[in-house]
């Protein structure tokens, strides 16, 4: 007799049209794919390659030119400029330079919702997890193969159940949440596997709290990080869906309890995403930059958070530079609206065009030799910046805008 499923196996079984378990393949319907202008100038090639002269569903496909914000070069000026001829021909969307990353974007335009299969060709598309969908990262030649056929295929990943109880206590924020449970996992500790959020606590993480979430699991070598879905979710995408919720009795690959009110403040070290530690132990630890944005913390509330303590602190320290970098333009203008850019101009932030900036080290403020960065971002590794002689530390908003403001890591409660 089967047993129950998980929440993926539950979505991957409906995209299929098959029962299926973990460790199954299965080929499947795609409902929303994501390309960029770092993955689909490889797309282009693998598409004509496979004999490719039609796109089977223009309708589930979208373009993000977000990895080089503005075009920094000839040459990726004309990545820009194949990917717009290709989507103008074949009749899909593109989001166009500073509209924002696509990740974010996927999530804002209501994309990827309850139940879909949405994939990217960017290891982040591991974030629309947060809607209760089955989202994972794919390469190029994947997403000219869904351009052709409109599917994918998978093997059903295995599931980590880990179950979130308590409360966060004052400036703890999901990032410290993130942080702890890549600290547990280890940066390849859910290889291709899937981590399924369940517990009491989920009900108290905004829809934007789960995304950094389900953002950091590839962090730690997850296809994916799902969330149940709830009125969070409702509200955010501004319907109800049918959730899709796992059985009582699914199978799990192992199983996490994360007591929230056990966390505090933690940094990622260079050069591991799973080295971490609490703040404190860091603490006085110089910085030069501090990085806010990227689509784990580049999010309105996240710039609401930093900015409150930047003003509580009475600004930057000399000789630190504060880079701000918007996920969307509707991040943009919000922050716009409300004071929040002008607070961070007042202060001498560098205000970049949404984007994946710096993050990836393809455009933006690049890190000289030497230079300590911290940064809301999600991944730390040698030169993933720009600068293999940079060194970059991950932490919340609230961590990074501490760190601004004594121009050295600080535990952002002392504020």
């Amino acid at each position: 007799m089967k047993t129950g499923q998980t929440i993926s196996e539950k979505i991957l079984s409906a995209k299929s049209g098959r029962d299926a378990r973990a460790g199954d393949v299965v080929v499947c319907e795609v409902d929303c794919a994501l390309g960029t202008d770092a993955s689909v100038p490889m797309t282009i090639g693998y598409f004509e390659a496979m004999g490719g002269e039609h796109v089977v569903h223009p309708e589930r496909l979208v373009f993000a030119l977000d990895h080089y914000v503005p075009a920094p070069s000839r040459e990726t000026t004309e990545l820009h400029r194949r990917t717009r001829e290709f989507a103008k021909r074949h009749g899909i969307h593109v989001w166009e330079v500073g509209d924002g990353i696509g990740h974010q974007l996927v999530v804002e335009s209501g994309r990827a919702t309850p139940g879909s299969l949405a994939v990217g060709a960017d290891s982040h598309a591991v974030t629309y997890g947060a809607l209760n969908a089955f989202a994972t990262g794919i390469g190029s030649s994947d997403l000219a193969a869904i351009m052709i056929s409109g599917r994918i295929w998978l093997r059903i990943p295995e599931s980590i159940r880990i179950t979130l109880s308590g409360a966060l206590s004052d400036d703890v924020y999901p990032k410290d949440i993130a942080l702890t449970i890549a600290k547990e996992l280890g940066a390849d500790g859910a290889t291709y596997q899937a981590l399924e959020f369940t517990g009491a606590a989920v009900a108290s993480l905004d829809l934007e709290d789960r995304l950094v979430l389900s953002n950091l699991s590839v962090e730690m070598g997850a296809k994916n990080g799902i969330f149940p879905a709830d009125i969070s979710t409702f509200a955010y995408l501004g319907r109800e869906y049918e959730p899709v919720a796992a059985d009582s009795d699914a199978q799990y690959a192992r199983e996490i309890a994360i007591d929230l009110d056990r966390i505090t403040p933690q940094v990622a070290l260079p050069h591991n995403v799973d080295r971490v530690v609490p703040i404190g132990e860091a603490a006085g630890t110089p910085v030069h930059m501090v990085y806010l944005g990227t689509c784990t913390g580049g999010r309105t509330r996240d710039f609401h958070q930093a900015r409150d303590v930047l003003k509580a602190g009475g600004g930057p320290a000399p000789g630190v530079q504060v880079v701000v970098t918007p996920a969307s333009r509707t991040v943009l203008e919000a922050l716009t609206r409300d004071g929040t850019l002008a607070d961070f101009i007042s202060m001498g932030a560098v205000i970049v065009a949404p984007g994946c900036g710096s993050c990836c080290g393809t455009c933006g403020a690049i890190p000289g030799d030497g230079v300590n960065v911290i940064s809301t971002a999600n991944r730390n590794f040698k030169g993933r910046m720009g600068n293999s002689s940079a060194m970059i530390y991950l932490a919340s908003p609230a961590s990074c805008a501490a760190a601004a403001v004594r121009g050295s890591i600080a535990d952002p409660r002392e504020l």
